[in-house]
């Protein structure tokens, strides 16, 4: 594992402390007591995850039983239906292994009704949720069940579930004869699931090398409980916990030669739900490459991450990494310099309080639509719509104007936030804003796809530090998709969502600007022409 810092002479310091007090090996040793007592009652149930690399062993023979299974019966293609945690960790193992997961994290109907309009005959659907009561995880537990019964195949056969021990899902999954029910260590949270049953069951079914992923977390598992100045988790922790008191709060992640494909979503849901939180927290910014502007020219307020093994990167920040390994390695020892930084932070890294919230405005508009469609736009045309929450942006007169306003209403050393609820797979051209933002603002900006972005950094746009501002996008659809068995189609639902999540962030009096877009290729590209005007 490759580890390489550049940081103020301080943060030796700070680590010979945490030597001291014999911070790691209380952690491997599943202390509950080091994030105060406050927490001390969730910690003592969410300290599993530090055993992993052992207690998940006697998954493989069930996993690798089941694949056997379903390959002899030709059902080699994995549709994973599950949120955060659920299906980050999946996503990335399988792409940097190699092998073909289709992910089903949204409620965009586009993408949720090309997730099984092909190939359904060598389908598995593997619904991943520690409850089962995660609303979007459960429509696509009931559209997989009515399109497979559609295609005359018995859509018991077809699904897999992965759950907590005693949750409802299990139950519902036992009553109707699903293909195989998983039971997840119940003392893991989602975050933190990576090597459980969350991240191990659809992998394995796609045919990942599950079992040299905790090879490869065993292998460091010893280092990282051992309390020495020379433990990587315990640098990592120190340093994002001295960058936060800082003011550097935001880990700008680069990709630099790394074979871990898309590891920078999976330690953005780790670290942004974590620690965001109380008004403090750290802030995950992923970008394409060294080159990208936000890490290219980033300033005092933020951290460089090189993944990979070169050299640590030059210039601008007060803090830099250069962070590579094997996955399975990289997975525990960014959970805990997760664990680290919120001792250090004074924060409770298990608990996410303000998820709900959204969760909780979303369900009151889908209740009551009509007060959704009641919203006045402040400004149209034939291609897109553009609605506002703040006084800073209200009376813009165009699309360029109020892009300008909510790029002027961020606060020092703050954040833009992009936020579209589109089709990740078919609306890709919208992805260029993140970087033309950054250029033009000359601010961090951080990109999330609604809606699995409300299970990552949506905790700490609403509890941690309050300096974001947040564009959404969101748009009309070819085709809706009822949800069976419920009074919503999945546009519905979508657009609820990021209602309900404007609203929630207005509360908090942070300023929000919708863009609508009527058409989706026409909205885009009038999009990207209004952000690039100087």
């Amino acid at each position: 594992m490759h580890l390489d810092y550049r940081a103020p002479d301080d943060l030796a310091r700070a680590v010979e402390r945490l030597v001291d007090d014999q911070i790691a090996s209380k952690i491997a040793a599943q202390n509950p007591t080091l994030w105060g007592k406050e927490a001390e009652e969730e910690s003592a149930k969410r300290l599993g995850w530090v055993r992993l690399p052992q207690t998940s062993r006697p998954l493989l023979a069930e996993i690798e039983a089941l694949q056997a299974e379903l390959r002899e019966e030709g059902v080699t293609r994995v549709v994973l239906a599950g949120m955060g945690g659920s299906s980050l960790a999946p996503e990335v193992i399988c792409a940097s292994d190699g092998v073909e997961l289709v992910t089903l994290d949204t409620t965009d109907p586009g993408q949720v009704a090309a997730a099984f309009a092909t190939d359904l005959e060598r389908t598995v659907v593997v619904v991943s949720s520690k409850s089962g009561g995660t609303v979007e995880t459960d429509s696509h537990r009931r559209t997989a069940e009515q399109l497979l019964s559609d295609a005359g195949i018995d859509p018991a056969s077809r699904i897999v579930v992965v759950t907590d021990p005693g949750s409802p899902l299990q139950k519902a999954s036992e009553e109707a004869g699903y293909r195989k029910v998983f039971l997840a260590d119940p003392s893991v949270g989602g975050r933190y699931s990576a090597l459980t049953a969350f991240g191990l069951v659809p992998s394995g079914l796609a045919g990942a090398d599950i079992s040299a992923l905790l090879d490869d977390a065993a292998d460091v598992a010893g280092d990282l409980a051992a309390d020495s100045i020379d433990n990587p988790a315990l640098v990592l922790g120190a340093l994002m916990a001295a960058a936060e008191r800082s003011g550097s709060e935001k880990l700008v992640f680069a990709p630099a030669g790394t074979a871990n494909e898309g590891f920078a979503d999976w330690v953005e849901q780790l670290i942004a739900e974590s620690t965001g939180k109380q008004g403090k927290g750290i802030l995950p910014v992923a970008v394409a490459g060294r080159d990208s502007p936000g890490f290219a020219d980033a300033g005092g307020d933020a951290v460089k991450v090189a993944l990979g093994t070169g050299p640590v990167p030059n210039g601008g920040a007060a803090y830099a990494v250069a962070n590579d390994g094997p996955l399975g390695a990289q997975f525990l020892l960014w959970e805990t310099a997760t664990a680290v930084a919120g001792h250090l932070i004074g924060i409770n890294p298990f608990d996410q309080p303000n998820v709900e919230e959204a969760k909780a405005m979303a369900r009151e508009l889908l209740d009551a639509p009509s007060g959704a469609a009641a919203e006045e736009p402040l400004l149209q045309d034939d291609v897109l719509a553009v609605y506002a929450f703040g006084d800073e942006l209200t009376g813009c007169d165009s699309l360029e104007d109020a892009i300008g306003r909510l790029i002027a209403a961020v606060p020092d050393a703050g954040y833009l936030a992009v936020m579209a609820y589109l089709d990740r797979m078919r609306d890709t051209a919208i992805e260029p804003i993140r970087d033309e933002l950054a250029r033009r603002a000359g601010t961090q900006v951080t990109f999330g796809w609604g809606p699995r972005f409300l299970h990552s950094t949506g905790q700490y746009h609403k509890g941690g530090h309050q300096n974001g501002a947040f564009l959404q996008i969101t748009a009309d659809c070819e085709s809706d998709l009822a949800v069976p068995g419920r009074g919503y189609s999945f546009h519905t639902l979508q657009l609820a969502q990021a209602a309900g999540d404007g609203a929630v962030l207005a509360d908090k009096n942070r300023p929000v600007l919708r863009v609508h877009l009527k058409d989706r290729a026409a909205g885009i590209r009038a999009v990207l022409a209004a952000v690039r005007v100087s």
